[in-house]
């Protein structure tokens, strides 16, 4: 290893997330020198492009948040949309999601099923109460 290269070259993470933690989490691994594909939906992308102070109509959190990351949009509830991220996370490293618990199942891509695609992918899941739990469907972000 060269003294120049970044201790997460050559690892490809899948982004799934919105807003801070999600894109936090894999900004980390992108300046480290990941391979980063954030995941945006079509209708607007991430709510951060436009969250809060804004520099010539984009917001400054994303400049921060996306930088050093490759970004496509892709419908998950199509049937091509979700086609393209299994092939994306078919040969990915690592997937950092942020979505509310339960929307991964109800898109079909349950543990099991990405563990099948996949079998050395490393899931990450971020969530303010966990994925169990009687606070699980509670919104967690601010001052919780």
């Amino acid at each position: 290893m060269s003294f120049n290269a970044k201790p997460l070259a050559g690892l490809k993470v899948i982004e799934l997330g919105t807003l801070i933690a999600g894109p936090f989490a894999s900004r980390i691994c992108a300046e480290f020198g990941a391979d980063v594909i954030k995941v945006e939906s079509p209708d607007g992308g991430d709510p951060l492009r436009k969250w809060r102070k804004l520099y010539e109509g984009t917001s400054l959190w994303w400049f921060v948040q996306a930088r050093n990351k490759k970004s496509l949009t892709l419908n998950l509830k199509h049937p091509d949309g979700l086609a393209i991220l299994k092939q994306l996370l078919a040969d990915a490293d690592i997937l950092i999601e942020n979505f509310r618990p339960g929307v991964l199942e109800k898109l079909g891509l349950s543990w099991e099923t990405l563990h099948a695609l996949n079998p050395k992918l490393v899931m990450v899941r971020l969530s303010g109460f966990g994925q169990t739990g009687p606070m699980k469907d509670q919104p967690g972000f601010g001052a919780v």
